[in-house]
């Protein structure tokens, strides 16, 4: 933890939690990384009712929905490993409320999933794992 983070935790009567800490860290380093790949931002933290999507580029024609996952390590999984089915389902819900707030523009999407691994509050590794599953049935075609 950073003499910053420290002192605002001192400062302000609460302290945020590491694994909250370290996934803020996570994001904007995703978001920095892709911005330097080329992807358009959008937005982050995209919030509705049915889920939450990370991250939100534009990649030419293509809206890219982004999962980031930060660990601080991968002793025991790849931290995609943690996007679950049951993840995949929330993630499409909130794609789908994303584009209903948008009016359902003619422009395809993707699910991308960034794995940030980290050493001393310090980005050790990231990788960009682009189109990495499809829209979760019953939303998806075919």
């Amino acid at each position: 933890m950073n003499i910053f983070a420290k002192l605002k935790g001192w400062f302000s009567g609460k302290v945020e939690p590491e694994h909250l800490r370290r996934g803020k860290l996570g994001e904007r380093a995703a978001k920095k990384f892709l911005r330097g790949h080329g992807l358009k931002f959008l937005t982050a933290n995209f919030r509705s009712p049915r889920g939450e999507i990370d991250l939100i580029f534009r990649d030419d024609d293509c809206l890219v929905f982004i999962e980031v996952k930060t660990r601080s390590s991968e002793e025991w999984a790849r931290p995609a490993a943690a996007v679950d089915k049951e993840r995949r389902q929330r993630l499409t819900r909130a794609a789908l409320d994303y584009l209903r707030l948008l009016k359902y523009p003619p422009v395809k999407i993707r699910f991308d999933i960034v794995e940030v691994i980290l050493h001393d509050s310090a980005v050790r590794q990231m990788r960009h794992l682009p189109n990495t599953f499809a829209m979760e049935k019953p939303y998806r075609y075919g």
